[in-house]
């Protein structure tokens, strides 16, 4: 807590403490801080602007860097087609998307391009039998392009991380650098390709140098969480991570803090995980209170709670340096909420995506998905994946809705200082994948 009231206040985690800001007139600087007070207090609230319907579960959903446009990325039928994770490049030309399978698809972004999105065999091909792959079948969770460009990195089922590299079209490093699966991977700075992030069912988040990948030894970790992690999101300055456990809590990493590959062999800070007196499993069971507990070895600098990680990979992320100074941190959430953090751990939003979403889809009878959690007498939704606009206040929530959860809504929230709204489309309007108007299907 302490440390995050130091970061909230010397504003090194935003733009505000730069000394070319600090060099204005006094006239100049008060005028920008009551911009940034103005920005900062600009939340999007729980009206929706608009609300997109999809025939199947939103798994994830992003703007641009830019801010031109927004991609989603939905679960379909099929068990291994099911969609895992996508990504922008770094030109926003592609976007790679990944599912329960060792292959990457890559698609292009530009909507006048006809061509079908091909993609690429992380596995190379490679099967020792059967349908057995090389490296063990595996799955792909996770999927970040470097900020060159020029490389993927993949977070996998086989508790392994893959580099490769996009020119040569080759799976150039393949490291089992974790106990379980690989949930999340990350850059740590937007303009390099150097180091890298990994986090894990084992609890742990390691730290890679992407240049000495071939020693298969990590060059730092970060421990704190007490079960799986499911995200992690850097701020890309190089310095601050974010990341989601199903210990139903966020945390904020500082790299100069990750302990020692010498000194995480010393402490084996696992074993503190590994030998627990209860079973959990996240995807059906409720956390209860006294299963949480507080790592002997916990090295992050905020823990942030309230929110429930619970039946999928819950993503969290740092709000953006235009248009909210990064001054708040945020998480979906399995109870239909997308909460929003000050970086002192106190809750500064909750934004009820649920009641927001209420009834914009219907049941179908011919759905396929989780039809046996079904509550035909109430409204479900859980939030798996937010994006905040860079240069806005506005967000969208990407969801899976529905009585049984088997549909999926993203949502637009704007900040508004009012109930109502006198521009046209209306507050609330519903629209289709295709952004024209939904109707329910008779049947």
């Amino acid at each position: 807590m302490k440390m995050g009231i130091l970061i909230l206040l010397t504003g090194v985690i935003g733009q505000g403490g730069s000394q070319e800001t600090m060099r204005v007139t006094t006239t100049g600087m008060r005028k920008t801080l009551n911009t940034w007070g103005i920005m900062k207090s600009m939340i999007p609230s729980t009206r929706p602007e608009m609300i997109i319907n999809y025939d199947d579960p939103v798994c994830c959903g992003q703007f641009s860097g830019d801010g031109n446009f927004f991609y989603a990325c939905v679960k379909v039928c099929s068990f291994k087609a099911m969609a895992t994770d996508a990504d922008l490049s770094p030109d926003n030309k592609w976007l790679a998307f990944t599912s329960l399978q060792p292959h990457v698809g890559i698609a292009s972004t530009d909507p006048n391009d006809t061509g079908d999105p091909y993609s690429f065999d992380l596995s190379e091909g490679r099967r020792t039998g059967g349908n057995e792959y090389l490296f063990g079948g595996f799955s792909i969770f996770s999927i970040r392009f470097s900020g060159d460009g020029r490389h993927l990195a993949a977070g996998t089922g086989a508790d392994s991380i893959v580099i490769f590299d996009i020119e040569r079209r080759k799976t150039i490093h393949h490291v089992r650098g974790h106990a379980d699966d690989v949930n999340a991977v990350s850059f740590a700075d937007h303009m390099s390709p150097h180091i890298l992030y990994s986090g894990s069912d084992d609890t742990t988040i390691k730290v890679w140098d992407t240049r000495s990948m071939g020693d298969r030894r990590e060059a730092g970790a970060f421990v704190g969480h007490t079960e799986g992690l499911t995200y992690i999101d850097s701020k890309g300055d190089g310095r601050y991570i974010l990341s989601n456990g199903k210990d139903q809590s966020m945390k904020l990493w500082d790299l100069r803090k990750a302990m020692t590959t010498a000194r995480f062999e010393e402490l084996d800070p696992t074993s503190a995980t590994r030998n627990r007196d209860y079973e959990y499993d996240y995807r059906w069971q409720d956390y209860e209170n006294y299963q949480w507990f507080k790592h002997p070895h916990d090295n992050s600098l905020v823990t942030f709670r309230g929110h429930k990680v619970q039946r999928t990979l819950i993503r969290c992320h740092f709000s953006p340096p235009n248009s909210t100074d990064s001054h708040y941190v945020y998480s979906g959430s399995y109870d239909g909420y997308v909460y929003v953090w000050n970086l002192d751990a106190t809750l500064a939003a909750k934004i009820d995506v649920r009641a927001a979403t209420w009834g914009s889809v219907q049941p179908r009878p011919n759905r396929r998905h989780r039809l046996h959690h079904g509550n035909y007498r109430g409204w479900e939704a859980l939030v798996r994946d937010v994006g905040w606009h860079p240069n806005a206040p506005m967000l969208v929530a990407s969801s899976w809705s529905g009585p049984a959860m088997e549909a999926g809504t993203a949502s637009l929230h704007s900040f508004n200082e009012g109930a109502t709204d006198e521009g046209d489309p209306v507050m609330g309007i519903r629209l289709n994948e295709k952004l024209e108007p939904y109707e329910d299907e008779e049947y």
